[in-house]
């Protein structure tokens, strides 16, 4: 059972990942800091002062950029391959009870796949969103990322197998909108 807890923390920290990249990971630091989590071997660090300053400081700058309009779809093509490397770090962080090759198996594939599934997914919400709107509704669709982000990494860490299972609602709901959006589909299909 512990170990279906931990890889649900990992692919929830992961899916968050997809959202923003350093407020999953913030909430991992401040987790492990306050002993909610505890990391596996090797990923200490995440708790450490210098790795939370850090992290808040990427967060406050990844939260503020995403607010502006031509910015957001820079960070976009440098956050996804970022995300993805998150939620790999995120996934691996978290899987303590795991034999290192099934560790970092899951954390490649599930943390990693969860994070680009949803960052893609968001990515295609804000093109569309610029395109019907001229960039005027991004700055919601990114309020909605970071309370996705938020609400994702909180409920990973408390949890686990909730969240896992809303994870996969989220998927469908997200990339059923993108492709409405992407695709022109009616609400119907």
């Amino acid at each position: 059972m512990e170990s279906l807890l931990s890889i649900g923390l990992g692919l929830g920290l992961s899916a968050a990942c997809g959202f923003r990249v350093f407020v999953p990971l913030l909430a991992l630091g401040l987790a492990a800091r306050f002993g909610h989590v505890h990391p596996s071997p090797g990923f200490e660090w995440v708790s450490s002062p210098a790795a939370l300053t850090a992290l808040g400081a990427a967060t406050a700058f990844e939260i503020l950029a995403y607010y502006v309009p031509w910015l957001d779809h820079l960070l976009d093509t440098i956050a996804t391959p970022a995300a993805v490397i998150a939620g790999v770090l995120a996934s691996a962080a978290v899987l303590p009870d795991l034999p290192p090759a099934l560790r970092w198996g899951v954390s490649l594939i599930g943390g990693g796949g969860a994070a680009g599934l949803m960052q893609g997914a968001t990515v295609l919400l804000r093109l569309k969103s610029a395109a019907l709107t001229g960039g005027v509704a991004n700055p919601v669709v990114s309020t909605v990322e970071l309370i996705g982000a938020v609400g994702t990494a909180v409920l990973a860490i408390t949890l686990p197998l909730v969240c896992i299972v809303l994870v996969v609602i989220m998927f469908v709901a997200v990339f059923r909108a993108a492709g409405r959006l992407r695709f022109g589909r009616g609400a119907t299909t």
